[in-house]
């Protein structure tokens, strides 16, 4: 068996395709989306992730506003600041990109975020709300995962789910978005004792864990769903450099019967959740606008 290879770089060109004629049916009507992007510090990484936020957007027809801050910036002149986009009607999404330096509480700058334009998904109320199964905006990269599974058409509902990791931005959400659909699921981490047990029992197994192939094919249920959200770096080793998953993509690809690559797999939908959540924030803005002109 040779496992069926979700194309994460088609299907997101696919549905920014979608957002952008959203976007453009909204600037229409005199609402043109818009994300307001905050960057604290130097991390290269950051920076890189700010930049291709900001490039998808203009690509899709999404106003972009930037604002960079020093390493040293104070944690006021930043909450200032997002006190300012929270008022302003033309923005309709607010991110901070994390991590922040440490003189920065992050649980009080994310619950800053008006939860209107939180689409990330990370304030304290849409957790909970996502907790609850009510409308919320949920976490882009969680978000992108189901957006998968609806595309190759795996019923969620009855199967064996496992996720690795518990982190407020993967694994928690994820493990909350598919039980909300039906599935039974198991959340392992560090702690976990006989990880394979859990793993070999999955009809749908979500890696997040940023342990370089570290899910093998042995550790995989025959047939089932794997889905890989780790993005590291090798470094060492004749591939030394380049970016792998936390599956051994090439030991898994035989037992599995879904499977998404690294790169090229659900690191592009994670922006492209992002894109939808800003358009439909400011659908969301429209509609009111109508409503309380009375249209």
């Amino acid at each position: 068996m040779t496992a069926r290879i979700i194309d994460g770089n088609a299907l997101s060109a696919r549905v920014r395709g979608e957002i952008a004629v959203r976007a453009a049916a909204l600037t229409a009507r005199g609402v043109q989306p818009c994300l307001a992007v905050m960057l604290v510090g130097a991390d290269p990484a950051s920076a890189v992730y700010v930049r291709n936020k900001v490039t998808a957007c203009e690509k899709a027809g999404i106003r972009s506003l930037r604002f960079d801050y020093p390493q040293d910036a104070d944690p006021a002149e930043v909450m200032s600041r997002l006190a300012a986009l929270n008022a302003d009607p033309a923005v309709h999404g607010i991110l901070v990109q994390l991590p922040l330096p440490p003189q920065f509480d992050e649980a009080a700058v994310l619950e800053a975020i008006d939860i209107r334009k939180d689409v990330d998904g990370f304030h304290a109320e849409n957790v909970g709300r996502l907790s609850q199964n009510r409308e919320s905006f949920i976490p882009c990269t969680p978000h992108g995962v189901m957006k998968m599974l609806e595309t190759v058409d795996v019923k969620v509902a009855g199967t064996e789910a496992v996720v690795i990791g518990r982190s407020n931005i993967v694994g928690k959400p994820m493990a909350m978005l598919l039980t909300n659909a039906g599935a039974t699921v198991t959340v392992c981490h560090s702690r976990t004792r006989d990880l394979a047990f859990h793993t070999r029992r999955a009809d749908i197994l979500v890696t997040a864990i940023g342990k370089p192939r570290f899910v093998t094919g042995d550790m995989i249920k025959p047939g089932a769903v794997v889905i890989d959200v780790g993005i590291n770096r090798l470094k060492d080793g004749p591939d030394a450099g380049k970016l792998c998953g936390d599956v051994d993509f090439e030991s898994a690809k035989e037992v599995a019967g879904v499977i998404t690559p690294v790169p090229g797999g659900v690191g592009p939908m994670t922006i492209t959740m992002l894109l939808e959540n800003t358009v439909i924030s400011a659908e969301r803005a429209a509609s009111a606008r109508d409503l309380a002109a009375g249209k």
